[in-house]
């Protein structure tokens, strides 16, 4: 099943799976990713929901913007959203999408009517070290130089290096994450990491009163798998912890994310 409506809003590439009458399930990718990440899940997630995919600005097929502060962000998909008349919705962040995701709920708690956050560290205390190849593509002074020059195999195994099951990654992702600048992948990692060093994301959920849905691979390879456990003290919260899962359970295990999800959006 494909897409079928794809628009172009304030900054943000939207693409549109599914019934239009059905209740809205938004999809909001992490750092250095794209809408395209979540297609492994799309297909499950769409027989029951409209989904809405999007690209944050500067990521796939939304053009950069001048500010990348997660606020900002989650301002501009409000915007969206109301725009398209959705709510209340469902919203569903992965690693740092999990942070606009908080932001969109701390912002318009109207327009949210629960959260699920998959790979989403607490804080920075919990980041772990990352994989060399992340490290020399990111960091200066190769990066930049490594970045301009990156072939498809090496964005692959950028991608997979999170991972701790063997994954396709699709190709329409591939293509998405080729896109983004170096520039911009930094600034969003700096803004991210500001928004949680501000306030933790469960202090920030604590203060919310939606129900929240913590998915994190026991496996995973970016933030402290233990660190899923800080999320036991938010109110409305569960956590699910999937063994030998890394930091992509969408492409690692796709059945059991949908279901994960699936579950949670029907016992809202």
């Amino acid at each position: 099943m494909g897409n079928y409506d794809v628009k172009h809003a304030h900054g943000i590439h939207v693409v549109h799976d599914g019934p239009r009458q059905a209740p809205p399930l938004v999809l909001i990718h992490g750092s250095g990713s794209a809408g395209g990440s979540w297609s492994p899940v799309v297909p499950a997630l769409a027989g029951r929901h409209h989904v809405i995919r999007v690209d944050l600005p500067g990521h796939g097929h939304s053009p950069p913007a001048p500010s990348y502060d997660v606020p900002e962000q989650a301002g501009r998909l409000a915007t969206v959203l109301d725009e398209l008349g959705l709510r209340p919705v469902t919203v569903v962040g992965h690693s740092s999408g999990g942070y606009i995701a908080t932001a969109l709920a701390e912002q318009r708690p109207d327009l949210v009517g629960s959260l699920a956050l998959i790979s989403s560290g607490p804080s920075p205390d919990a980041l772990l070290p990352q994989p060399v190849l992340l490290r020399v593509l990111t960091a200066p002074p190769l990066g930049p130089f490594l970045w301009s020059i990156r072939s498809d195999a090496m964005l692959r195994r950028g991608m997979t290096s999170v991972c701790n099951r063997p994954v396709d990654v699709p190709d329409d992702l591939v293509a998405e994450v080729r896109g983004i600048g170096y520039r911009t992948f930094r600034t969003v990692l700096r803004r991210n990491t500001a928004y949680i060093t501000e306030r933790s994301v469960p202090e920030r959920l604590t203060a919310l009163d939606v129900p929240v849905l913590v998915i994190f691979g026991a496996a995973d390879r970016r933030w402290d798998p233990s660190s899923a456990h800080h999320y036991d003290t938010v109110p409305n919260a569960r956590v699910e912890q999937l063994p030998d899962v890394g930091h992509l359970p969408m492409l690692e295990v796709p059945e059991t994310t949908s279901k994960l999800l699936l579950d949670f959006a029907a016992a809202r």
